[in-house]
């Protein structure tokens, strides 16, 4: 899929940003585009996390997996209170919802702007791989974005592949999406 698309360097490699929701979620994506001769790197962008303790926890951890994987990790600001007025007016929405669809807007469109800004021809998101994100509307919103690969990183067992690659790598892995409206305990689920 890759190999018709993305920025090419001498070596014959695709490079590709990847939206890294989490490092559980981006561990089967990255193994797979490795599998494609995909240079990746990764993007951290989710100011939709909250409290920014969690937010720091999702963080170290996606570092100790661009670590161990040896890839280059961005990481963009930290903005909450920007992710809160994107998605205005739904936060008493139902998890899945159309509040869900606006945070996937947002940060696939922080991502495309980072693509764009470095040089980088197509990027995608490890959104795809949870078994709780709807891939189809992930892909749909994607679409419009320039550079998105629409890869729906479920397929091929990618979610349990997740779950063994983080007991391998010894990640932390979260109980809730990362907004406050769907943490445990919240009537909004």
């Amino acid at each position: 899929m890759l190999n018709e698309v993305g920025s090419r360097h001498m070596n014959g490699k695709t490079k590709i940003l990847l939206h890294a929701c989490c490092a559980p979620c981006a561990t089967s994506p990255v193994e797979r585009l490795m599998s494609e001769n995909a240079e990746i790197i990764l993007f951290f962008s989710n100011s939709n996390i909250f409290p920014e303790q969690e937010y720091s926890k999702r963080l170290q951890s996606a570092r100790d997996l661009s670590e161990a994987l040896h890839l280059e990790l961005i990481e963009d600001t930290y903005d909450h209170l920007s992710w809160l007025k994107h998605i205005k007016g739904l936060e008493h929405e139902s998890e899945r919802g159309r509040r869900c669809i606006k945070c996937f807007e947002y940060n696939l469109k922080r991502t495309a702007l980072s693509a764009q800004r470095l040089s980088i021809d197509c990027f995608s998101t490890t959104l795809t791989v949870s078994r709780h994100k709807p891939s189809r509307v992930i892909l749909e919103v994607g679409s419009h974005l320039r550079g998105f690969e629409p890869i729906d990183f479920k397929k091929l067992n990618g979610f349990s592949r997740s779950i063994e690659l983080s007991r391998q790598y010894d990640l932390y892995r979260q109980n809730y999406c990362g907004c406050e409206f769907s943490m445990p305990g919240t009537a909004r689920q």
